[in-house]
């Protein structure tokens, strides 16, 4: 019996960082429009593909590409730093070089093939002043006024970290969702929980704002080591150990580098029935 063709454009690509997992569109090869409806119906792992968050790959006349990131709730989000290393890599793959320039909405970010399988990316300066956080209100950055003595820090999104004794101890399912719409966050936040476990070396676990539970999340892994070393609890290079595997932190002069694996699972196009009901 003859079988109908069900697949149409476009194309898409499904990466993982330490199993923080993206859909990714390259717009430089067809066109996609994406709306914050298709967004959330692609991040449905039961009746769409899954995601943690969206990217789009599009042209520019800087840089060797610009990325735009969605959560899966449809909203936007200015860094995703898993998302621009599994970029980078496929660009670099694709003919692009051992070193690359990407512009987000973050800023323009530097990312270079670090050897062995492993992608750095340089995710910029970290933010610590309240307003470019930003925060609600005038507030010390570096001790939040919120039960459990957090750290805020930016890296183009929000983060709010909290330093405790046993990070597998603590219920993320109900803790992150709270500290995400806190009202000193008026754009929500990232929620991370993070132990010191030896010498420049911690164990993090992450919510991440629109998403929920991931098991990795670059941004996050960066304010971390930020928040870890203005507390004086670790140096500038620490390893982060995630529920996803195990990614490295330099905070230098030129911004914070992140480095670590990245996977492309496979490439596939949309099916007509999917498209037809959006």
């Amino acid at each position: 019996m003859e079988q109908r063709d069900n697949t149409t454009g476009p194309t898409f690509m499904k990466m993982h960082g330490l199993g923080n997992d993206f859909v990714v569109f390259d717009r430089r090869q067809q066109s996609v429009e994406i709306t914050p409806a298709l967004a959330r119906a692609l991040a449905d792992r039961q009746r769409g593909v899954g995601f943690d968050q969206l990217a789009a790959i599009d042209s520019d006349a800087e840089a060797d590409a610009r990325l735009t990131f969605w959560n899966a709730d449809g909203t936007l989000s200015a860094a995703c730093g898993n998302a621009t290393r599994c970029i980078a890599r496929y660009m670099m793959g694709a003919g692009g070089g051992r070193s690359l320039s990407l512009r987000t909405d973050h800023g323009l970010l530097e990312a270079h093939d670090a050897g062995g399988g492993l992608t750095s990316v340089n995710m910029g300066p970290p933010r610590t002043d309240w307003a470019d956080i930003p925060l609600a209100r005038e507030t010390d950055t570096l001790h939040l006024p919120i039960e459990g003595d957090p750290v805020a820090t930016g890296m183009g999104n929000p983060h709010c970290t909290f330093f405790v004794e046993d990070a597998g101890a603590v219920d993320l399912a109900k803790f992150g969702p709270r500290i995400e719409h806190h009202a000193l966050f008026p754009e929500r936040t990232n929620v991370q929980v993070a132990q010191v476990i030896g010498e420049n070396h911690l164990r993090m676990r992450v919510w991440e704002r629109g998403t929920g539970i991931t098991l990795a999340s670059g941004s996050s892994s960066c304010a971390t080591a930020v928040a870890a070393f203005r507390r004086g609890l670790t140096g500038r290079h620490v390893i982060i150990d995630l529920d996803g595997g195990r990614i490295e932190i330099d905070w230098r002069e030129d911004g914070v580098w992140m480095t670590g694996p990245t996977m492309h699972v496979f490439t596939a196009r949309f099916g007509r029935d999917f498209l037809g009901d959006l």
